[in-house]
């Protein structure tokens, strides 16, 4: 068809896992609408397979992600932003169709969470200087503390801010030097989708980031109590059981960041809070030479 009688090219929303955008092996998928209720995709709804595969990606791009020097994952977070920037306009239609806000609500909501990428990218080779220092000791050694990356952390993102808010969860792990595996806002997924093409489309590796659509009720408790998973942000999790998936945490050691009591404003600054937990303290003894 041609002109203003032809059809839309419908996008069909799928998973991102390991670099690739699979469908969920379940075959599943829900009506995604905007804040009237209007019809605005189909998103494929992840399942415990899923999560599984996820986990699997994230645990062998740790090595890797965490081996790079800070200063490199500083520029690869950078480059998250500059790709965000060039598909601005597409992420403020997507954050003001999901949650209802005005184009110009939109349009800061969308700068905060390109900013938020530049913020994160800043630290990631100062929290060694921050966090880490020389101890003073008893006898001939030099002893240093230093920060390292706790493994692969799963996120249960916030189900209100859907690009900010979720930005603001995942950065932070990245920045550290772990790997995410993040189920999205449940109702408002698209953003984090189209999220998950610019970072296909960065110099992020493959497996470092795992986006997982659907219901944080039914993957939370999976990857909680998933052995591979070494800490679970449980920010977005469903109201009443967030204490539940933390029983099932504690059955393989994990940290765990608990829910905010109220949604954050998170244009505040984050400070320090969100990477501490996902770093772990290291120290070296080093002999004093002669």
């Amino acid at each position: 068809m041609i002109g203003n009688d032809r059809l839309a090219v419908r996008k069909t929303y799928k998973l991102y896992v390991n670099g690739a955008f699979p469908r969920s092996e379940s075959g599943r998928t829900y009506e995604v609408t905007d804040a009237k209720g209007h019809f605005l995709a189909n998103v494929s709804r992840a399942s415990r397979k899923d999560a599984r595969d996820a986990v699997v990606a994230a645990r062998a791009a740790f090595p890797k992600w965490s081996g790079a020097t800070a200063y490199n994952r500083g520029q690869v977070l950078y480059r998250v932003a500059e790709v965000m920037e060039g598909r601005h306009v597409q992420f403020c239609e997507e954050v003001a169709a999901g949650e209802g806000l005005s184009s110009s609500r939109a349009r800061a909501a969308v700068d905060a969470a390109i900013d938020r990428w530049v913020w994160y990218a800043g630290w990631t080779d100062k929290l060694a200087s921050v966090l880490g220092g020389a101890n003073p000791v008893a006898g001939p050694y030099f002893d240093f503390s230093l920060p390292e990356p706790t493994g692969v952390v799963a996120v249960l993102a916030p189900q209100q801010s859907s690009l900010l808010g979720l930005v603001s969860v995942l950065a932070p792990v990245l920045a550290t030097g772990c790997t995410a595996v993040v189920v999205t806002s449940e109702q408002r997924p698209i953003p984090a989708v189209t999220l998950g093409e610019v970072l296909a489309t960065s110099d992020v590796p493959g497996g470092v980031v795992n986006l997982l659509t659907g219901d944080a009720e039914e993957l939370g408790p999976w990857l909680a109590e998933h052995a591979d998973v070494d800490a679970v942000d449980l920010t977005g999790a469903p109201a009443g059981r967030a204490m539940e998936f933390e029983r099932e945490a504690a059955g393989t050691i994990k940290r765990v960041v608990r829910p905010p009591v109220t949604e954050p404003d998170w244009t505040a600054d984050p400070g320090l809070s969100r990477m501490t937990p996902f770093l772990e303290t290291k120290t070296v003894w080093h002999p004093m030479g002669v």
